[in-house]
């Protein structure tokens, strides 16, 4: 139920209406180690006989989608994928470098999994669910297992075992990895067991197809609105239930680390449709990307956080210094991680290295064009094992670094500055990885529930595997199990038939608009306001600044866009106006989250929440919730709900990586 009473922060009461709180109903009351498997022995089963009549609609092929298809359809579910790409294994998940997380404690090293739930937990800011992060921690071994009885090349060691490495906001080796490829490599393991049943026939991809709208029927969640990316045709799909599997929303700053198609719009259309978007404003910069070198990029590339468990981290002690990196001495360096932070050193979380890099560049140490540069490096490592021992472990990624900046990295550090990587923040979901739409579930980093307000680094791809493989499997079979198949559903429905005329209505409309600015003109000015105002560092009146900014340039957007061509063809600019769009809509809702949310915590910055050190300063009085955003419609203030967040097995206490 809505009210409109005025918020309790400071923020403005007419940005947004007070909502009812939300509650994860579907978590077990069971202790903490026992839940998931308390709720696996409970939840509904579907028989085998019975899979073969139950369909699926899984949208996204990334390691979520396609492990979750390769296991439903294995399980005898008939399941249809969709993807933007032309073929299923070009996913974003492919770009991941550096590793993936699981608690297998090979190296004695003192890990476990609550160990790997107690970092997770605290590398997020204690924003993120406790159950859903033990459970992640729970499965993560049997990801290993799975990928290895694939083929996954896991890098070894001498003796044939399975070799881990370091991350950002640990202190154990938990990290496997193949080079600089393990997303790579686990995505064509998840692609090569879902075109098994692509085989099978339980399985059907359409590649170069984008999700336009969800269809809601009685309340609950029956398909797809879809457009043929090369005739243009609209089309309808109809299931049983519906998985969204599409990645995160870093594009909307323009320029990020994801490839230049991820978009925001499956998930936003869900919003639309009653979905709650949950802590929007949790976003992630990663302290390791090759920097800006001007204005004709169109996207950044990330350079692994793999390499500073080998690297170290400096800028020159003294401002102006413009020598040549190999040419200042070691006691005019500023080892500045290793520095402030003698615990961790380099391997600090990524919202504190990304702070830090900043701050020694505002502060004018920064290196290379425009000071917007710190060095990574590698040199005393390629000294004690040398290069050969080097290359076997990060070939790859010199490789990559010299090919984009014409820089050699075995001859001089790599220059590296943050930039947007990754997005915490997602559609809510409960225990089940259920929305608040009831039959649309939501797995991987398009859902909110397992990094609070920052991810550490190589979870992502366990978090992934792990919806997709081992949860999903059990909660899907659960619902359908409450909800029997019902009589044949097709497009004369009203419902579905209005979802179809919507989407239609759309691409008119941005069609029509016969304006004279090109799509990308506007995205990249939007990019620049999201970055400027609501990216590393936020204040109020910043954020005041960037919701007008957002408004009036949206309106621009739908007074002055133009696109060539027509909907019945392909065409790419209509496909980047349609994402776009959303993107407008999305950034206001950040900056009202980010607004609203008067406190720092992990990614989310505010100047005005800091302690003397400059670290972030929560308030867990205040704001130890999730942020569940309702869609109330065009021209309607959002809707906060909150779900309070308890924790039973941490205490939550100010970070420390001293």
């Amino acid at each position: 139920m809505t009210t409109h009473a005025s918020a309790p922060s400071s923020a403005p009461p007419r940005l947004f209406a007070e909502g009812s709180p939300i509650v994860d109903s579907k978590a077990p009351e069971a202790p903490l180690a026992e839940k998931w498997d308390t709720r696996r022995f409970e939840a509904g089963l579907v028989s085998p006989a019975n899979r073969r009549r139950r369909s699926v609609i899984i949208v996204g092929t990334g390691l979520a989608g396609a492990s979750a298809a390769a296991t439903l359809g294995e399980a005898g579910y008939r399941v249809t994928s969709f993807c933007y790409q032309d073929s299923a294994r070009r996913a974003h998940s492919i770009a991941a470098q550096g590793g993936i997380n699981a608690a297998k404690d090979y190296r004695n090293d003192g890990d476990s999994i609550h160990r790997l739930f107690y970092d997770t937990i605290k590398g997020g800011d204690y924003r993120s669910r406790e159950s859903n992060v033990y459970r992640l921690a729970q499965v993560s071994a049997a990801i290993i297992d799975q990928a290895v009885a694939q083929g996954v090349p896991f890098a070894r060691e001498y003796g044939g075992l399975l070799d881990t490495r370091s991350f950002g906001g640990v202190q154990v080796s938990r990290t496997f990895y193949a080079r600089g490829q393990t997303g790579q490599q686990l995505l064509l393991g998840a692609y090569q067991a879902q075109q098994r049943q692509v085989a099978a026939g339980t399985v059907t991809i359409h590649a170069r197809h984008e999700m336009l709208d969800l269809v809601v029927v009685n309340g609950r969640a029956r398909g797809v609105i879809v457009r043929d990316l090369v005739t243009g045709e609209i089309e309808t799909q109809l299931a049983d239930a519906v998985v969204l599997a599409t990645g995160g929303y870093s594009n909307v700053f323009y320029l990020s680390t994801n490839a230049m198609g991820s978009n925001v719009t499956a998930t936003w259309r869900a919003h639309r449709k009653g979905a709650l978007f949950a802590n929007p404003c949790f976003t992630q910069i990663h302290p390791t990307c090759i920097p800006v070198s001007g204005d004709y990029q169109s996207k950044l590339t990330l350079m692994s956080e793999s390499l500073r468990n080998d690297g170290r981290i400096w800028v020159p002690k003294d401002a102006g210094d413009e020598r040549e990196p190999g040419a200042i001495p070691e006691e005019e360096r500023d080892y500045y991680l290793e520095r402030q932070y003698p615990a961790f050193g380099n391997l600090v979380p990524r919202d504190v290295a990304s702070r830090a890099a900043k701050e020694v560049c505002d502060a004018g140490r920064g290196v290379g064009p425009g000071g917007r540069g710190v060095y990574l490096d590698l040199g005393d490592v390629i000294e004690r094992l040398g290069r050969a021992a080097v290359a076997e472990k990060y070939g790859n990624l010199f490789d990559m670094y010299q090919r984009i900046t014409g820089e050699d990295p075995w001859q001089r550090p790599m220059r590296i500055y943050p930039a947007v990587h990754y997005t915490m923040g997602g559609l809510w979901v409960d225990y089940d990885l259920e929305s608040t739409v009831p039959g649309l579930f939501v797995i991987g980093e398009a859902n909110f529930s397992d990094h609070g307000a920052n991810r550490l680094g190589a979870s992502a791809l366990m978090q992934g595997l792990a919806d997709g493989y081992f949860v999903l499997p059990i909660t899907l079979a659960h619902y359908l199990s409450e909800h029997p198949a019902e009589a044949d559903l097709d497009g004369s429905h009203p419902d579905v038939a209005a979802a179809a005329e919507a989407a239609q209505l759309r691409l008119d409309t941005l069609l029509e608009v016969g304006g004279q600015r090109s799509v990308d003109s506007f995205h990249r000015q939007l990019g620049g306001i999201m970055w400027e105002k609501c990216g590393m560092e936020r204040s109020a009146a910043g954020l005041q600044e960037a919701l007008g900014e957002v408004r009036a340039l949206r309106e621009e957007f739908w007074s002055d866009l133009r696109i060539t061509g027509r909907a019945e063809e392909l065409n790419q600019a209509l496909e980047r106006a349609g994402r776009v769009a959303d993107f407008f809509e999305l950034a206001e809702l950040m900056c009202i989250d980010a607004l609203h949310r008067e406190e720092s915590c992990g990614g989310h910055f505010r100047v005005e929440s800091q302690t003397e050190d400059g670290e972030a300063l929560r308030d867990d009085e205040r704001f130890a919730y999730v942020a569940a955003w309702e869609y109330a419609g065009a021209g309607r203030p959002p809707v906060l709900h909150r779900e309070e967040l308890r924790y039973e097995a941490v205490e939550m206490k100010q970070r420390s990586y001293t």
